[in-house]
């Protein structure tokens, strides 16, 4: 019996998205990074890339962005350090993001993954990832700042 089989692959069935993980070490422990960054409210506060405003409508959020307003579903709370958010952008597919902290000795890993989006080239990808780099050092500095 092979083991190592290959799965058959239907691309129908599966079309994945390019993907890149992003992350931060923040010397800031995992509870207190958690608590700051799954409120919606501080979002603005660091994730400049994402958003200059954000309030509440309902069970969503609805954000300022650079490409118009969005409505953002959140994660509900969890223990895991889960912050997923899904943005619809008017006239635009959903998009995916998923984040989490993880908890990393005293202080606390934030990893962000971001999906290349259908027809985004390679210019458009690296300007998001950028900005998701430059959002993550923005959290960092602002939970390490919270500590001080």
């Amino acid at each position: 019996m092979n083991r190592h089989a290959p799965i058959d692959h239907d691309p129908t069935l599966f079309d994945p998205l390019p993907a890149r993980s992003i992350s931060v070490i923040i010397a800031c422990g995992f509870d207190e990074a958690y608590a700051f960054a799954r409120q919606p409210e501080n979002f603005p506060r660091w994730a400049a890339g994402f958003a200059s405003s954000l309030h509440q409508e309902g069970p969503a959020w609805v954000a300022k962005t650079p490409q118009g307003e969005a409505r953002v579903l959140f994660s509900p709370p969890n223990p895991y350090g889960i912050l997923d958010h899904w943005v619809a952008l008017p006239r635009q597919p959903e998009i995916y993001i998923p984040l989490r902290m993880i908890a990393n000795g005293s202080g606390t890993l934030a990893v962000f993954t971001l999906f290349r989006q259908p027809g985004m080239d390679d210019a458009a990808f690296e300007r998001d990832a950028a900005l998701v780099e430059k959002d993550l050092r923005a959290l960092k500095t602002l939970l390490e700042g919270l500590k001080a």
